[in-house]
């Protein structure tokens, strides 16, 4: 009998509203117990704001990276998702070998002329907080199997959607999946229109 072949990851794209880069020096303090500055970095995360001065944090790095940047309402809640159940589905599952939308659009595409920072940027958000990338360890994968990929700020949202919409790359012959390039892009100027008007930045997660 034939074993079923593994089930894909999912992904998911986050709102955020701190660039991670910037938490990464005051999430190795708390580390230590020293949690002055990213309390005061993150008002709204209920977490973060439980740290107790002296005391090293009871979270993981990535962990920390993900409750100190996400988008929270006044209660403590996910803030409203950037796109719909749809788009999320559509985009969380690509049906490419490892579900992996940003990998693929990477993979199948070429940049045209001088244009640079559209794979710079689908790098970062695919695999910018992997130790070779960031510089640092630890901010990946957290409790629970949380993983944690990448990520692009408020600022770098506006420059992908433009240099998608910049029409200066063109998608490989050898696309595998006729109409993806097309596709994952659609869908991901959807998150990114979201992201730009609410004024945030996006991190993509891996859920296995």
């Amino acid at each position: 009998m034939s074993r079923a072949p593994p089930t894909p990851a999912f992904y998911t794209f986050d709102p955020i509203v701190a660039d991670l880069i910037d938490l990464v020096p005051p999430i190795q303090s708390s580390l230590g117990g020293d949690h002055v500055e990213l309390i005061s970095m993150c008002p709204l995360s209920t977490d973060i704001q439980g740290l107790h001065h002296g005391r090293e944090a009871p979270f993981d790095p990535a962990t920390l990276l993900y409750l100190a940047s996400g988008d929270w309402g006044p209660d403590g809640t996910p803030a409203e998702p950037l796109d719909t159940m749809a788009n999320r589905e559509k985009l969380g599952r690509f049906p490419s070998d490892d579900g992996n939308v940003i990998s693929y659009l990477i993979s199948f595409t070429r940049q045209k002329g001088d244009m640079v920072v559209l794979h710079e940027l689908l790098a970062k958000l695919c695999d910018g907080l992997s130790e070779e990338n960031l510089g640092e360890p630890g901010f990946r994968d957290g409790f629970g199997g949380m993983s944690l990929l990448g990520w692009i700020n408020s600022a770098e949202v506006g420059e992908l959607r433009s240099s998608i919409r910049s029409g200066r790359w063109t998608t490989l012959g050898d696309e595998p999946l006729d109409g993806g390039v097309d596709y994952g892009f659609r869908h991901l100027l959807s998150i990114l229109r979201s992201a730009e008007k609410r004024g945030c930045g996006v991190l993509m997660r891996r859920h296995s």
